[in-house]
């Protein structure tokens, strides 16, 4: 049987930094289409939704030398600019679901209560939780739920070097504090972390041995 991944895109194309300002942001191209196109090049079914399935925002920062990915998105057609709206969403049929990153989760993933709803699933139904970069930023959504867990995330450091002071909150630190067991590489270095069927990377580097490893798990 097909296997078949829910890839949830953030909805937001800003994030308020700490001075007040908006940021321009939105899904990082290369997470999202490295991803999705490296999962259907193994015959697995992809489905994008996105909070209140509004037609999500390429970071403006992710799409310079990155033509081909960008034409790659454009080929999706109305999958992506027509994503189905999570609220309306259940698990079921799906054996995955997968969170890319760019800065847009902190606005709207990290509290969206419909994703809640799907990961808390996910995890009751022991499927595959795969999440890379800024992505981790919707595993808050479920409040302690990964507490414990081994994990990687878009690190401090690497955030310093991002938007740096300017941050409105860090990721890293507030996955710390929700409990979870935090394993990270060097600043950009290609990192994977797997604990059971949870898969994160922790930055763009991380893209495609981030979806291979959970390809590994549908396996």
């Amino acid at each position: 049987m097909t296997k078949k991944i829910l890839l949830v895109l953030t909805g937001a194309d800003s994030l308020t930094l700490a001075d007040g300002s908006a940021h321009p942001t939105g899904y990082w191209v290369e997470e999202a289409a490295a991803s999705h196109r490296t999962f259907r090049a193994a015959g697995v079914e992809v489905d994008i939704a996105t909070p209140g399935g509004v037609t999500p925002t390429a970071d403006p920062g992710s799409r310079a030398g990155q033509d081909d990915l960008v034409a790659y998105l454009d080929g999706l057609g109305a999958a992506l600019t027509k994503p189905l709206d999570l609220a309306a969403v259940s698990l079921d049929g799906y054996d995955a679901i997968y969170l890319p990153g760019g800065h847009g989760p902190m606005t709207d993933l990290a509290t969206d209560k419909h994703l809640a709803a799907l990961l808390t699933a996910a995890l009751a139904q022991d499927k595959v939780i795969g999440a890379l970069c800024h992505g981790l930023a919707g595993l808050l959504s479920a409040g302690n739920a990964f507490a414990g867990r081994r994990l990687t995330v878009f690190t401090d450091a690497e955030e310093r070097q991002a938007l740096g002071e300017n941050t409105p909150w860090w990721l890293e630190t507030e996955l710390r504090e929700r409990g979870a067991v935090i394993e990270i590489g060097e600043p950009w270095s290609n990192t994977v972390v797997v604990d059971g069927k949870l898969v994160t990377g922790q930055n763009p580097q991380s893209t495609v041995d981030t979806a291979k490893a959970v390809l590994a798990k549908l396996a």
